[in-house]
């Protein structure tokens, strides 16, 4: 393992600080600059380790794109490697959306920006060569090709979180039945420090939390832990899938006025990084008798902590699984199932809530040229979009 000590766990802070900044377009667009990140410009992975951590996180409640962005700070330094990486992707979102929440700034008409458009139309150029590159490495072949087909016109349409689960769930089946063959292509070496005993400890705590909080909400502050806790435990397909859920747990006891849930919504749309912050304006927010700052704190830690028990506690276990023949098929199939449902994603909702006109079009195919072949760096492709968005705006 490469970033050992601090000083590994302070270069995971970097870097993912500054995807904290620069990663709009939700989480297909994150696992795009995570891709162009970690695989083509660090190589702290190969292309087939990273689609095995996607493929995992699929599986996985919680928001995604952080658990494959916990998985690579768990891998590049430890634990905190992994907190590094959750810290330094969350904190600009959640700063932002609590100074909103705080009255700091005026967010409310940012939905109709130019410059917050020119951010969506760059995360379609991020996305689609997200999908162009990891199809041309996980989709050498036919079979696979039409396994990521078929898994894309299914998640067209039959859209829903669950239906994805289904999907990945039945490309790792048929990978068992029509892809078995030859070990050929060997795991790339993924030193983890966390042993099986330590992923056990995990994920026992990630079941003791969930079954022992409703029975101890003695207090605000517990009762506002629970009620994250359990959005960020059961809520599958992360992003967008998590608002209804935190709507109910959040406006109908009188915690959060149902205006004041809407506005956060949009003030949340305009900032990077992952949505699962907007955790974060609601604790500030909350009428439940705490302070705006520590309802924040309490509300993002008991979002993301199921999604760190989690990823800590089953690495162990899938490191070790991933090196068998048969769940080396399965992975295939799942791998090409991943491509098809991003390939899914890239038409809804990425492109179909960014382009919108001919303009649109080339500003996206001049961020995927940039992007795919003079590899330009990603947060300098965001700016420029977002500056051409401001003028065309």
């Amino acid at each position: 393992m490469q970033g050992r000590g601090w000083r590994g766990v302070a270069e995971v802070f970097g870097v993912f600080l500054r995807l904290g900044l620069t990663s709009f377009g939700g989480p297909v667009a994150h696992l795009g600059y995570f891709r162009e990140e970690f695989v083509r410009r660090r190589g702290w992975l190969d292309e087939r380790a990273y689609a095995d951590l996607v493929a995992l996180c699929q599986f996985l409640p919680g928001p995604a794109s952080s658990q494959v962005g916990m998985a690579v700070g768990l891998y590049r330094a430890g634990l905190g490697g992994a907190l590094a990486a959750w810290l330094g992707f969350t904190l600009p979102s959640a700063a932002l959306l609590v100074l909103f929440a705080l009255g700091v700034a005026r967010l409310e008409a940012l939905g109709s920006a130019g410059w917050l458009h020119g951010l969506k139309v760059v995360a379609v150029a991020v996305v689609a060569q997200a999908v162009w590159g990891m199809a041309q490495t996980l989709t050498p072949d036919r079979p696979r090709l039409t396994l990521a087909v078929a898994a894309a016109m299914l998640a067209l349409l039959l859209p829903g979180s669950l239906v994805q689960v289904a999907i990945i769930a039945a490309s790792g089946a048929a990978g068992v039945w029509l892809l078995r063959g030859p070990v050929s292509e060997g795991p790339a070496s993924l030193p983890l420090q966390l042993g099986r005993r330590w992923g056990l400890l995990f994920l026992a705590l990630f079941f003791a939390l969930l079954l022992a909080l409703p029975l101890l909400c003695q207090t605000p502050a517990l009762a506002l832990f629970d009620s994250f806790y359990r959005a960020g435990a059961l809520v599958f397909g992360g992003g967008h899938v998590v608002l209804p859920l935190l709507q109910a747990e959040v406006v109908p006891p009188g915690w959060v006025d149902p205006q004041a849930f809407v506005a956060g919504y949009g003030a949340a749309q305009a900032v990077p990084g992952p949505l699962f912050t907007f955790a974060a304006y609601l604790g500030a927010v909350n009428r439940a008798g705490l302070a705006p700052l520590v309802g924040a704190a309490i509300a993002l830690v008991g979002i993301f902590l199921p999604a760190f028990l989690l990823v800590a506690g089953t690495l162990p276990f899938w490191n070790r699984l991933r090196g068998h023949p048969g769940v080396q098929a399965a992975l295939r199939g799942i791998n090409a199932g991943v491509v098809g449902i991003l390939l899914a994603a890239l038409y809804t909702p990425v492109w179909t809530s960014a382009i919108g006109s001919g303009a649109d079009f080339a500003l996206a195919l001049g961020c995927f040229t940039l992007l795919a072949h003079w590899k330009a760096p990603p947060w300098l492709v965001v700016l420029l979009a977002a500056g051409v968005g401001g003028v065309l705006g």
